[in-house]
């Protein structure tokens, strides 16, 4: 995405028009316009200040790699598959809620080296999914490519990414802690809206528990969710699974312990 598309994003998961922005920085709202139309660009000077009140980094308005991305760029870059290649047991829930007895369209948000986006497609379902990670998104390409199946693959980051298709089934694992908490009840309202009815939601979130030692890779990029803060936001749909677990893990090659939330929500009407 271009300088203007990340800053009409971050300014609308912020709550801001364009005349508040505008106001922020001192300048019209017209200039604010051109920017996120692509018919000007902010001078560099204006760079630190926009990011600040954007609540971002320059970087990320740039579209430079963050140390999150360059991290799981490392994790990926291997011959081997980092998470596996075996599905993730909540994509065996969505097969039975929902069967591929007609085209189902999904959306894999944080797909990772794309194991779970591919087997979904090789079972008949309809997959686009994105990833941060440049690595992971080639390796998830090479996996469907191995499977002779197709999946719309993509690069865009959880943070920026707004839906612009309906979906009859949303899921993502292991990837809303990058989700900061100003911005998951309108992240969380977006992916309601671009859900079809009776399509599905089906997400985990990591925890916060006092008794979980925090993880060896967690850093300011990351987030864990409060216990039910995830079920909260679906209140008005109909819940099929709410389940809070503790699992050991050995990640990053350090034994630890998660408390992850799982979800599966029906959009009734």
């Amino acid at each position: 995405m271009n300088i203007g598309t990340v800053i009409m994003n971050k300014r609308k998961a912020l709550g801001y028009t364009q005349q508040a922005l505008a106001d922020k920085l001192n300048v019209s709202f017209q200039a604010v316009s051109k920017w996120e139309n692509g018919t000007n660009y902010p001078e560099m000077n204006m760079l630190p200040m926009i990011a600040s009140v954007l609540e971002t980094s320059i970087d990320s308005l740039l579209g430079y790699k963050s140390s999150v991305i360059s991290d799981y760029d490392k994790r990926y870059d291997r011959a081997d598959y980092y998470w596996g290649i075996a599905p993730n047991q909540l994509c065996y829930e969505i097969m039975k809620l929902r069967p591929p007895i007609k085209p189902l369209k999904v959306l894999d948000i944080g797909c990772g080296e794309g194991k779970d986006a591919v087997f979904l497609a090789r079972n008949g379902y309809m997959v686009t999914a994105f990833d941060l990670s440049e690595t992971g998104i080639e390796k998830g390409k090479k996996l469907a490519e191995k499977w002779n199946t197709q999946v719309d693959f993509f690069k865009a980051d959880i943070t920026d990414f707004r839906a612009a298709e309906h979906y009859d089934i949303i899921f993502s694992s292991g990837v809303f802690h990058f989700i900061r908490p100003q911005i998951r009840e309108e992240i969380a309202a977006s992916l309601k809206e671009h859900t079809n009815k009776n399509g599905i939601n089906a997400i985990n979130v990591f925890v916060e528990k006092p008794f979980v030692e925090v993880p060896p890779d967690k850093d300011a990029n990351r987030s864990r969710w409060k216990s039910g803060e995830l079920f909260l936001l679906y209140h008005d749909w109909k819940l099929h699974r709410t389940e809070e677990i503790i699992f050991d893990c050995n990640s990053g090659g350090i034994p630890h312990r998660h408390c992850m939330d799982i979800m599966i929500a029906e959009k009734m009407s």
